[in-house]
């Protein structure tokens, strides 16, 4: 049988890593690039922001609010002044067997316009320029929602390279510990339950390494699928950029809320949606009270009996449209001298019996409710939002500490490897096992910052207030250093 300080020349040897002691206590060792073939060049946020511009979801963000705007240019015009022109012809025999055939043309020309305030041409406008800010608000939100999206899968996809390399070194230090292991065992001072630990340990670390692949190819196309585009995602995690900074702690709940019912597109848009409904309920009083009366006035060559009229000018005005209208008639060959006059008519119609218009009141103010309801609603449903993303956005601070905390704990812990290994307590693989742990914690700490970020980010949204131009035009800085690229495509 082997003697012990030969199986422990033997490990050493086999470990081969004397030169693990030689890295720098105060940082974890800086993952290496994968070699994979692909352009070499830096992904900072702020590119990755400008391309979401031109993703679907953001154009037909902005496509719905085009339609809102050409809806109200459409109300604006139809409730604006319209004019339109026309001419008739007509051939009159009379009698029909021995008259003589008299033909005429007229040119005609009407005009019209909506005059009062409750004529429903100007009620669609103001309907449709509460549409416009509804659309508005909603714009902003879906884009506010892309952008955080995008932000979560650039830095998931950042720290899913950083793991997945994690878990490339893992499995290569499985794999050596084995060969240890199996050099223990073959010199008698390692049982067979220690060998087979290894074993296992080396197949859980084969399995993390493929699920790390996996995840980082998932994270990829996904921010592949907000950006509707192919994009060169960096094997390297340095060429990201720095990671964002610790975010503060958050202002007093309740100013936040505050801010937050004024500007979020679920308070606007049902407090439009009230607006609509008690528009609705005023339309629906003034046609039941108000009954249809017509005033109008002609003059000109209104023509007597058997002699055709000549050029006349008219006006009318429909009480309950509120509608003026005006128009025109100029024959084409004068008829001869007739005399001219004018024409008042006053119309006016009450329904006395039937009709459903009690009933469309009644179904108005239901409707008025039902509103006032939803937006009850929507402002507790905002409020509770709010206060849960300030709730996540602590949490999210406290862990961020409690990994800061680990992270410490791991270089401490490096640091006693190596004076262990100076003291030659332990071998070099102890020495990279601490080494990894340190990169874990590290990576523990960088995932921890990332998610304060988010949480930050998540209680701008809830509140209205994520600045998109912000994100935009500050990007962080990459890193000098540049990794072969490959191309991720979904």
């Amino acid at each position: 049988m082997r003697s012990p300080p030969l199986v422990l020349l033997l490990s050493l040897a086999l470990a081969g890593g004397s030169a693990l002691a030689q890295t720098e206590l105060s940082s974890p060792a800086p993952l290496p690039a994968a070699a994979s073939p692909g352009p070499s060049s830096a992904l900072s946020l702020g590119q990755v922001l400008t391309q979401l511009r031109g993703s679907p979801g953001w154009r037909s963000a902005e496509l719905r609010y085009r339609s809102a705007e050409l809806a109200l240019a459409a109300a604006q015009a139809r409730a604006g002044f319209n004019l339109s022109v026309g001419a008739e012809a007509n051939a009159v025999k009379l009698p029909a067997a021995s008259g003589e055939t008299q033909l005429s043309a007229t040119l005609t020309a009407q005009a019209s316009i909506a005059v009062l305030p409750w004529s429903p041409p100007l009620e669609a406008v103001r309907q449709a320029q509460r549409s416009l800010l509804r659309a508005a608000a909603e714009r902003r939100a879906a884009q506010a929602t892309l952008t955080l999206n995008t932000v979560q899968a650039y830095w998931a996809a950042r720290n899913a390279q950083e793991a997945r390399l994690l878990a490339d070194a893992q499995a290569t230090l499985a794999g050596r510990q084995l060969q240890v292991a199996q050099a223990q065992r073959q010199a008698g001072v390692l049982p067979l339950s220690g060998l087979l630990a290894r074993e296992q340990a080396l197949s859980d670390a084969q399995a993390r390494q493929r699920e790390a692949g996996g995840d980082a190819d998932l994270a990829a196309r996904q921010l592949v699928n907000l950006l509707g585009q192919p994009v060169f995602l960096p094997t390297d995690p340095a060429a990201y950029g720095a990671l964002p900074t610790e975010p503060q702690l958050p202002t007093a709940v309740d100013a936040v809320i505050a801010r937050a019912l004024s500007g979020r597109a679920e308070v606007t848009g049902a407090q439009n949606d009230l607006l609509d409904a008690q528009a609705g309920l005023q339309a629906a009083r003034l046609d039941a009270g108000l009954p249809e009366l017509n005033a109008s006035v002609q003059y000109g060559q209104l023509g007597a009996g058997q002699s055709p009229a000549g050029w006349t000018v008219g006006a009318s005005l429909n009480a309950k449209t509120g509608v003026l209208a005006g128009q025109a008639r100029v024959p084409v060959r004068t008829p001869g001298e007739q005399p001219t006059g004018v024409t008042l008519a006053l119309t006016a119609s009450v329904p006395l019996v039937g009709g459903d218009k009690r009933v469309s009141v009644r179904s108005a103010e239901v409707a008025v409710q039902g509103t006032e309801l939803a937006l009850a609603t929507a402002r507790q449903s905002v409020e509770l939002e709010v206060r849960q993303r300030q709730a996540d956005l602590l949490t999210a601070l406290d862990t961020l500490a409690s990994r800061r905390g680990a992270l410490r704990q791991a270089q401490e812990a490096q640091g006693t490897a190596r004076a262990r290994l100076a003291a030659g307590l332990v071998t070099a693989l102890d020495v990279e096992d601490a080494n990894l742990q340190l990169r874990q914690a590290a990576l523990g700490e960088e995932n921890a910052r990332v998610q304060a970020f988010l949480a930050s980010l998540r209680l701008a949204q809830s509140s209205a207030e994520l600045d998109l131009t912000l994100l935009t035009a500050a990007p962080a800085t990459p890193s000098t250093q540049t990794a072969p690229t490959p191309e991720a495509r979904p």
